[in-house]
Parts: structure tokens; C-alpha cells; sequence
């Protein structure tokens, strides 16, 4: 089963190919046409070039169009392990003979750096008349736009990584925990041979992944493929940043943490798990996945919010990021109960204690945490003003200090005892939990606490400010919009260039949103750096488009898609626009243009080596 995941793993980081954009334009010169190919390299991968040894970038062109030169770089390459390769911004030639449309195909290969993998070597359908040089030239090859925003390869292990802990920690909540001596007895009253036993016990972890993760696969695909890359992409920015969603998982996160501390149970219909138990009481395979089915539906009321938290975390990824996390996520949830399955005689006197009660209440307690980020987004996306940073902030600060002084017994819950003595787990438990207090505590007069610069909302908000980055409350806004670090920008492509006419400056856009997490942890640890910042400052002006923002454009500015759709909030209309210009369709992504809105550098997503931002900034001189 761990095979199959790192192998789905592998084949869906190389299914979709978007770690290169391409466009194309010609110009006639005195003895042929020159074809210039221009690529958008992937932050995090690196492109072979026309003198490769083995996989050369290399043009064929269709009928009546004849090469006369051979295809040349003309950005300079980089070394790569002894390979000449390509970073960022690439541009090719090649001078060819043509009486009309120039058309044909690009072949080329791209490599990650991160595992120094290679993709096979992708087709690319061009034609310079359908690709002016101002604008991206579309493929049925390259449907994907590049991405970073839960996307790319350490984003994506990041939330891989977080998924496969919350599906080990799953293990030890009090409506899970009391399904191993379940699983221990349903395998020890298996009589088949070991092998059969074996066989089965793997069946068992594969039915548990897949009843977690086909329905999020088939919702995803369906839609996709009803509709597109935007209606999907459209279905993920409705459920991450709509009220109604956002406050729907709030609301749910509450009645969850209320149940933890004892004030109800949760459970599911008694005649949809009666009618699951009496199906795992059949034989072979169809017991084995009715077994599976029982024990996903009766651990629902721990496992669901944490599978919702996992699935809207990666809802700003690419399409399958929320397939490959919830994979994870399953994968490291059955894992353990295939273990069981496997060697149930080794378990058969393992028992629940009074320890699962403990448990229940401290994961009550981040069920609280947990779910006000939810109504953070909600607030910040309709500008409501509930949550600001400094509220959200004093609430974590009493919740967690709640939570120290319930591990050292200074409160019990309904039906717990009092402890004699307090074991060295809570202890170090608690002092977690008061540090993470002493650690929050500053950030009550405006320090930036960049370790959770992603979860809070932004430092904007704040109305108390006394640390250095008080001037981040000298921002530009527009409809509750706001420039971070009290930079020079604006917040439309028309303001923008104007603005970068008269002062000089290029137009760093900034693809962004309310309920960014990785937006907000680029702008605290990459663009507060003192270096980035003074340049942002000195050389760009910032074009912020919030891609979430759910505030009502005046009718004169909506704007009609090629399917017929109107577009009438700035959010909706920054995303089709981003998709239409750019090619991206997530957040955080960033361009740098000329003063004139053409496109010099990108795109860059998120990646908080400063070192490496500030040469995507100097890329486009």
C-alpha cells in the first residue's frame, strides 16, 4: 500500500506538466522569419536546451516552412551538475522560411531539482499567429497553469506531510481508538491461511483509502471534466473563500469541540453503522470492506474535521492537490489498522485507558483553534471586521492557556476523576502550550510572529502597533484592499501602469487573496527582509490583485467571459484575469512587467529563500 502511494505520488508530479510556459512571436527581418520561443521555467525546475546531449529542445515545423538556421538560446544557460540548463526566463531563435502562418511543434525536456528527475519529453503546438508575444499561447498539452500555492513540490510535501501526522494522530482519539480490539477480533476470527490473511489485511488498509479518497477524486474529476480547469478552479475558490462555506465549517468546528468536552456525543444514524456491522460479519473481501466502511463511518466524528481542514488547506493548490493530500492523509489513517490486521495475535490484550478522555479534551480545545481560521477568512474576504489580528491573537492566547492549565488538572470535565499526580506527558504538554502562549504574546502590540504569519490574519489589520513594522499600517486601500509593508501600489493593471509611467519604476504584480496562507507567510519572512523590502520599495510598484475579494464592482466594470458568464466582485474578475494574462489561476504567484504591462519575469511562487527572491526580483533587468 506504501508503494502504491509513493508510485501514485510520482505519476501524478509528472501527469500534469506545468513546470514550463511557453509563447511564441515572429518577426520578418531581410532574409526570413525569426521565431522567437520564450519559456516561463517553474521556480524549482530547470529547462534542457537545443545542445543537450540526449533530449535537445528542438522545433518541427509544419508543411512550407523551411529552417534555416538552427535553433539557438539566447538567454544565457546556467551548469547543472555539468549540463548546460535554463532558470526563470528562457528565449530561443530560430530563422526560418515562410510565405504564411508559422506553425509546428516544440519539443523539449524539463527537470526538477528537488528529487533531479526528469518529465518525459512534451510536445508543444504553437502558432505565432495565435500567440501574440503579449499574451499566452494555449496547448491541449499544457492545460495546468503553473502553480505554487499548495502545487508545487514543497508546498505539495509540506501538505503531503501534514496530512500523513493528522492521519497518524487520528489513531488516538476516543471515536477511533476503540475500533483496534474491533479490527483485532475481526482478523482473529479469520481462519483462511496466512497467506489469505495477508492478502486481506492489505485489502483492509486499501478499502480504508480508497472510501477516503475516491468520492474527493470523483467530485474533483467530474467537475473538471464538465466543465474545465475554471469551473473547477472556480468550485475551489467558492469553497475557500465563500461566507457560506467558510461559516459552515466554522460552525461545525464548534459543535465538534463542544462534543469533545462532554457536552453531547456525535454519532452517526444507528441503522446506517448497524447495517455497515452486519456487512463486515460476511466472509472474504466483502466482509473485509464492509469492516473498512464501519470503521471510517464510526470514527466520522473525530476524522471530519480534520479531513475538511486537510482538503481546504490544499483547495489552492492545483486541481488533484487535494486528491494526492487526502491520499496521504488516508494512507497514514489505515496504515496502522493493517498493522493490526496483519499481526493481530501480538495485540490481542491492547486496551483503551483513561488517557483517551484526555485526549478528547485537548483535541477540543484545536478544534477551537482550528476553527476560527475559518471565520478569519470570511472576514477577511467580505471585510466584516470581526476578526481582526490583535482578537484572534487574545483568543488563541486564553485558549491555549485554557489548555495548560487543564493538563496540569486545574479543571476537569464531566466524568473525569482527580489525578494524584501528573505524569510527565502533560507536563511536557503543558509547558508546550504555556510557551506557545509567551510566544503569541507579542504579537498583541504588533510583532510579526512570522511562525504563524500564514494562520493569523494580516498584520494590516492590527489597530495597536508599537514594533518596527508599525509602518505597515501606512498601506494603500481600496475597498479594504491592502498593500503589505506600506508599499507603493495599486490594484488595478490601468493605476498601475500609470503609476509606473511617472515614477520609472516596473510593476511587480502580486497574485494574492484574503485567505492566503502562503501569501501571508511570503510577505512576513521574504518580503519583510530588509534587502527585499528596500527594493520592492525602490524599483517596483506593487500591483495587488486579490483574487477572493468578494466586494461588488459598479456595472460598467463587470466583465463577460467567452462562455457567457458575467463577473461582478473584484475577486472574481482578478481571477479571470490573472488565467486570461498571466496563466495562473492560485495564490501566491508574481510577474514583474515593464511600465508598459509586459511581462519580463515569471512567474514565482511561493518559496521563502530570500536569496532566491531576490533574484527572481533582479531577473527582470
Amino acid at each position: 500500500m506504501i508503494v502504491a502511494a509513493v508510485l501514485f505520488f510520482g505519476i501524478v508530479a509528472f501527469a500534469q506538466d506545468n513546470s514550463v510556459r511557453w509563447t511564441v512571436s515572429t518577426s520578418e527581418t531581410a532574409d526570413g522569419t525569426l521565431v522567437s520561443f520564450t519559456g516561463m521555467v517553474r521556480d524549482g525546475f530547470h529547462l534542457k536546451g537545443p545542445s543537450d546531449e540526449f533530449n535537445p529542445l528542438h522545433a518541427e515545423y509544419g508543411e512550407g516552412i523551411t529552417p534555416l538556421t538552427e535553433i539557438t538560446a539566447i538567454t544565457p544557460s546556467k551548469d547543472y551538475k555539468g549540463e548546460k540548463v535554463y532558470y526563470g526566463r528562457a528565449v530561443f531563435e530560430q530563422k526560418v522560411r515562410s510565405d504564411g502562418p508559422v506553425k509546428g511543434t516544440l519539443s523539449y525536456q524539463t527537470c526538477s531539482d528537488v528529487t533531479s528527475q526528469c518529465g518525459p519529453v512534451r510536445d508543444w503546438q504553437f502558432s505565432a499567429d495565435a500567440a501574440p508575444k503579449s499574451e499566452v499561447a494555449e496547448s491541449s498539452l499544457h492545460e495546468t497553469p503553473v502553480s505554487e500555492s499548495g502545487g508545487s513540490d514543497g508546498t505539495l510535501w509540506a501538505l503531503i506531510i501534514e496530512a500523513l501526522l493528522w492521519g497518524f494522530a487520528m489513531l488516538l482519539t476516543p471515536c477511533v481508538f476503540p475500533m483496534v480490539p474491533m479490527t483485532v477480533s475481526f482478523f482473529l476470527k479469520d481462519s483462511s491461511s496466512a497467506r489469505q490473511g495477508r492478502f486481506k489485511a492489505f485489502m483492509y488498509g486499501f478499502f480504508i483509502v480508497l472510501l477516503y479518497t475516491l468520492p474527493i477524486a470523483i467530485l474533483i474529476l467530474a467537475t473538471r471534466w464538465i466543465g474545465g480547469e475554471a469551473v473547477t478552479a472556480d468550485i475551489f475558490n467558492y469553497l475557500a473563500t465563500h461566507w457560506l462555506p467558510n461559516l459552515l465549517f466554522f460552525v461545525i468546528f464548534m459543535v465538534f469541540a463542544a462534543s469533545f468536552f462532554g457536552a453531547f456525543e456525535i454519532t452517526l444514524p444507528s441503522s446506517l453503522l448497524s447495517r455497515s456491522d452486519k456487512g463486515a460479519s460476511r466472509g472474504g473481501l466483502l466482509g473485509v470492506f464492509f469492516m473498512a466502511l464501519t470503521l471510517v463511518l464510526v470514527s466520522f466524528s473525530c476524522t471530519g474535521p480534520i479531513v475538511g481542514t486537510v482538503i481546504i488547506r490544499s483547495l489552492r493548490g492545483e486541481f488533484w492537490t487535494p486528491i494526492v493530500t487526502i491520499l496521504a492523509f488516508s494512507v497514514a489513517f489505515a496504515l496502522p489498522f493493517t498493522i493490526l490486521a496483519l499481526f493481530p495475535e501480538l495485540l490481542k490484550k491492547l486496551k483503551s485507558g483513561n488517557w483517551l478522555s484526555s485526549v478528547k479534551v485537548v483535541m477540543g480545545f484545536i478544534e477551537l483553534a482550528l476553527g476560527l481560521k475559518f471565520l478569519s477568512v470570511a472576514d477577511q474576504t467580505y471585510h466584516w471586521g470581526i476578526l481582526d489580528r490583535e482578537v484572534y491573537l487574545a483568543i488563541w492566547i486564553v485558549i491555549f492557556t485554557l489548555l495548560g492549565i487543564y493538563l496540569l488538572d486545574g479543571f476537569r470535565f464531566k466524568g473525569e476523576s482527580k489525578r494524584e499526580h501528573i505524569s510527565l506527558t502533560r507536563l511536557i504538554l503543558a509547558i508546550a502550550s504555556f510557551s506557545f502562549v509567551v510566544y503569541m504574546a507579542p504579537g498583541m502590540v504588533g510583532a510579526p510572529l512570522k511562525g504563524l504569519s500564514g494562520y493569523l490574519p494580516p498584520i494590516q489589520t492590527q489597530d495597536f502597533v508599537i514594533s518596527e513594522s508599525a509602518g505597515t499600517q501606512q498601506v494603500s486601500r481600496k475597498a479594504g484592499m491592502k498593500i503589505p509593508l506600506g508599499l507603493e501600489g495599486a490594484f488595478t493593471m490601468e493605476d498601475a501602469i500609470q503609476m509606473a509611467s511617472v515614477s520609472g519604476k516596473k510593476i511587480f504584480v502580486d497574485i494574492t487573496g484574503h485567505g492566503c496562507v502562503n501569501c501571508r507567510e511570503m510577505e512576513e519572512r521574504v518580503w519583510n527582509d530588509p534587502a527585499v523590502r528596500q527594493r520592492l520599495a525602490d524599483e517596483f510598484i506593487v500591483l495587488a490583485l486579490y483574487t477572493d475579494d468578494k466586494t461588488p464592482l459598479p456595472e460598467k466594470d463587470w466583465v463577460r467571459t467567452d462562455g457567457g458568464r458575467v463577473l461582478k466582485d473584484i475577486g472574481r474578475v482578478n481571477s479571470h484575469t490573472v488565467l486570461k494574462r498571466f496563466g495562473v489561476n492560485s495564490q501566491p504567484n508574481y510577474f514583474i512587467l515593464d511600465s508598459s504591462g509586459n511581462i519580463l519575469a515569471g512567474p514565482y511562487s511561493y518559496n521563502l529563500s530570500v536569496p532566491r527572491f531576490l533574484e527572481f526580483l533582479s531577473s527582470g533587468e
